[in-house]
């Protein structure tokens, strides 16, 4: 017997084979149910994995999607249907087609993770637009990147759509849901709000408040009785929304007030004088909603009811305290002992400030390689713009040298016009702007610089603002088991300090969320890390 076998009995680890098979299933998504509705790029995407699937010599053993689906978050009902029938198929699956990566998710952090736990399944994610060999380093580094950049594309279009509220707020139009107490009704083509009969209902209150000085438990009874059942912080919020008098108000618009085209339920004169009856009645106290020594109020929920926790001060202690408000929860926790585990996090996530021009460097340089593809799709884009543009031209030309008749003219301007403007349309969701790209690389790494620090030594609204950039959906603390989770971490930051403690040679991970960094190369590259939907603190 040789030393090999006779020494086998003391190794450890074992050899992990996964067995590989050409089954596969196929994912399609459409983003808003317009798009469903009308089949936009269903049919296109569908074909095209199943033309990959016949070329690579694939079975096909479901399709999923075919519908709309938000990719900003994984609570998709179709794409956790189709993680089911993966993970518990009894025919061995081992690959997901999708036509490009952000058909798959936009969630950034989440979506890596879920690759990467499906990759130790054996299931590998599969873009036929942006093929990667996700089985290498470089090749996981570049499909992660990819999410990354998705993630980021939605703040794009977020920022674009925010810019379209903000200035149709500007021309006094309400475009969200309807406050209580209106309708939108379409007059003439044109969507206006008008008062309904909750309107009416909640016009009386107001006067009982301003004629009477009515309180609101009492207002509430009496709106009760006539059908309209309302608790009384609702009571409280309508009152003090300028909406009512003819006033917008919205985070858009910084701190304006702008006056809307909706109906007025009420003066602006009985507006004022019913939150003038409010602030004298202050019954001796006063509550403070930001304090700094409770920054995690509001941000940090409670993991059993699913509860904003607020904080509490035990004033023979003088110590604060955050608790649940549900009755028998009693999930609390001491805020010292909270916040040090936060300072602790903040302190893995952060970057060494000499380290930021390379990171910079590589974040910038993997985005332009990746979206070489789509620059090219813009050209061609831009050319069958200038094509259209050219054809109404020469229609124009046409009819002004009475070559075609009026009839004619109309008829192909409408078709050419439509065309434009479709074009107009693709050339803007393709579009890229690295001059935005650069600004947001770096405003992410110099928040990535000593974030302990600049938490610590902020104001409540600075320290909420830090919070919900690297944890945008908050964090769930569990009393029992003394741990936290969260649905959302963002995924530049984790990215950001996966590569920071990559070039250190640090390779711990973030204990305080149970995250670890595995494989991580040195020379050759960085295997990014995977987020975890439910993190332990």
């Amino acid at each position: 017997m040789t030393d090999e076998l006779l020494f086998e009995q003391f190794a450890k680890g074992k050899k992990q084979t996964l067995v590989k098979t050409g089954n596969c299933v196929i994912y399609t998504r459409v983003s808003t149910k317009e798009q469903a509705d009308n089949n936009m790029s269903l049919d296109t995407q569908k074909k095209t994995c199943e033309q990959f699937a016949v070329k690579n010599n694939y079975t096909v053993l479901g399709c999923f999607g075919g519908t709309y689906e938000s990719a900003k978050t994984d609570e998709r009902k179709e794409f956790n249907r189709m993680l089911h029938f993966v993970k518990k198929s009894k025919e061995k699956i081992s690959f997901i087609i999708v036509y490009s990566v952000d058909r798959f998710s936009r969630s950034g952090g989440n979506a890596i993770y879920i690759t990467e736990q499906l990759k130790k399944q054996g299931v590998m994610v599969l873009a036929v637009t942006q093929p990667t060999d996700t089985t290498t380093p470089s090749g996981s580094l570049q499909q992660n990147i990819q999410f990354i950049f998705s993630e980021y594309d939605n703040q794009l279009r977020k920022e674009k759509c925010m810019a379209g509220v903000k200035e149709a707020l500007l021309r006094g139009e309400w475009c969200h849901t309807s406050p209580i107490g209106y309708d939108k009704i379409e007059i003439n083509g044109e969507k206006k709000l008008v008062v309904n009969e909750k309107g009416k209902l909640l016009k009386k209150a107001f006067l009982w408040k301003a004629n009477e000085g009515m309180g609101t438990e009492e207002i509430r009874r009496k709106l009760s009785a006539m059908g309209l059942k309302l608790y009384p912080q609702k009571i409280a919020y309508i009152f003090r929304n300028p909406f009512y008098c003819g006033l917008m108000a919205h985070d858009s618009l910084e701190g304006k007030l702008v006056e809307g085209k909706h109906e007025k339920l009420i003066s602006k004169e009985i507006f004022l004088k019913v939150n003038e009856i409010i602030n004298e009645r202050t019954h001796g106290y006063t509550v403070k909603h930001e304090n700094d020594a409770i920054p995690l109020k509001g941000f940090l929920k409670c993991d059993h009811c699913h509860t904003n926790v607020p904080g509490y001060i035990v004033k023979k202690k003088k110590l604060w305290y955050y608790k649940c408000r549900t009755k028998g929860c009693s999930n609390n926790k001491s805020a010292r002992e909270l916040h040090e585990l936060f300072k602790g996090l903040l302190d893995r996530m952060s970057m060494n400030d000499k380290y930021k021009e390379l990171i910079k460097a590589q974040m910038i340089k993997t985005y332009k390689k990746l979206n070489k593809e789509n620059e090219e799709n813009m050209q061609q884009i831009i050319r069958q713009l200038n094509e259209a543009n050219a054809k109404l031209e020469r229609l124009e030309e046409r009819y002004v040298l009475e070559e075609i008749t009026q009839d004619m003219f109309l008829k192909y301007q409408s078709k050419f016009k439509a065309e434009v403007i479709e074009i107009r349309q693709k050339l803007e969701k393709s579009s890229v702007q690295v001059s935005n790209l650069e600004h947001c690389v770096e405003k992410v790494l110099d928040y990535s610089v000593n974030l302990r620090e600049m938490w610590g030594s902020a104001g409540y609204k600075q320290m909420q603002e830090l919070q919900y950039m690297i944890f945008p959906q908050g964090l769930y603390y569990n009393k029992k088991m003394n741990t936290c989770r969260t649905p959302e971490i963002k995924s530049s930051f984790l990215w950001i300090a996966q590569q920071s403690q990559a070039i250190t040679g640090k390779k711990v991970g973030i204990p305080e969320l149970n995250l670890t960094y595995s494989n991580l190369v040195g020379a050759a590259g960085f295997e990014p890390w995977s987020s975890r939907s439910h993190c332990g603190m």
